[in-house]
């Protein structure tokens, strides 16, 4: 071992060992974007890559935006510096949006693990990427699921995404890629306003000030709080579910009728994404309304034309 063994190393460690989130000999494509969190997710993988017999590579993504000009060379020759594979995936055009972006850099990376074979895409996301999720969902209405949108592992396509750094805050990576000497890309996008993330951090910075200390560390403790809660619920509703489906787009409502609320809600979520409708709150309710009503009722329109009528069953017209 020809580094010092830090406190990081030690928490990534004990995540992998305890999550079993990359396994042994697993083929790793890792994000890297140049920024301080990937830059120290990729270090730390290289220093552990000995112990799991790993085989890395580098991803990156290119948004082909004026700010970003020389991030994908800085990248290039950081994966040289490491002597590990570099891929870069690039496109023009694409929208300065944050919803934009991210959309296109998780194809982008899918696309790059399923043509170079990596089984594992592994990014740099931490304890304050969570706890900044949880507020921006929050504000824009999330439900308990959003809350927790961000969680360890998900499939990507035919990939699987990993976040392994989610137990490690943004200062903890700033110091490591100090302490190492890392080469930092300060990312001229980080101190615009326009950008929501940007915003929600800086109110995150003033709640800290303000109010606690460690408000990004209770934050993210409540969205894996929500996370396992939302988990638990969603298997219950699913059996619900599953019994009262009678055919293509039809509940029957009266087994729905005993159930709670909060299952109640779920369960008409799952129902109405059987059938390609990804359901605001406002329409989940209209249907959860449904469940007691008088036959011949209707809800308002789903979109797309598409409305529920109630018998005794739940149906999709």
């Amino acid at each position: 071992m020809d580094f010092s063994w830090t406190i990081l190393h030690s928490k990534l460690q004990g995540i992998l060992q305890r999550q079993a989130l990359l396994p042994v000999g697993t083929s790793i494509l890792v994000a890297v974007s140049g920024g301080q969190d990937s830059l120290c997710l990729g270090q730390l993988l290289l220093d552990l890559r000995s112990r799991w017999h790993w085989n890395l590579a580098i991803g990156h993504c290119d948004h082909g935006w004026p700010g970003d000009r020389g991030i994908a060379d800085h990248v290039r020759s950081i994966a040289a510096a490491w002597q590990l594979p570099f891929y870069c995936w690039s496109t023009q055009d694409l929208p300065e949006t944050e919803a934009a972006a991210r959309q296109w850099r998780y194809g982008a990376l899918a696309q790059m693990a399923h043509t170079k074979n990596y089984t594992h895409i592994v990014t740099g996301h931490t304890q304050s990427d969570l706890a900044e999720t949880l507020l921006y969902n929050l504000l824009r209405g999330a439900g308990s699921a959003g809350l927790s949108s961000l969680r360890a592992q998900r499939p990507l396509a035919d990939r699987l995404l990993v976040r392994p750094l989610l137990h490690i805050d943004r200062p903890a990576t700033g110091k490591f890629c100090a302490d190492r000497q890392l080469p930092i890309w300060q990312d001229a996008y980080n101190d615009q306003s326009r950008y929501a993330r940007n915003r929600i951090r800086r109110a995150i910075g003033a709640f800290q000030q303000d109010f606690h200390p460690q408000v990004t560390a209770h934050l993210a403790q409540t969205a894996e709080i929500l996370g396992a809660e939302a988990d638990y619920l969603a298997a219950v509703a699913f059996g619900h579910y599953q019994a009262a489906l009678v055919g293509e787009g039809e509940i029957d409502r009266r087994r729905l009728q005993p159930l709670p609320l909060a299952i109640q809600r779920r369960v008409i979520y799952q129902f109405l994404q059987s059938q390609g409708i990804t359901p605001s709150f406002l329409a989940i309710q209209a249907v959860v309304d449904l469940i007691d009503a008088p036959s011949n009722s209707r809800s308002s329109s789903l979109g797309g034309g598409q409305a529920v009528t109630v018998r005794h069953l739940l149906k999709i017209q």
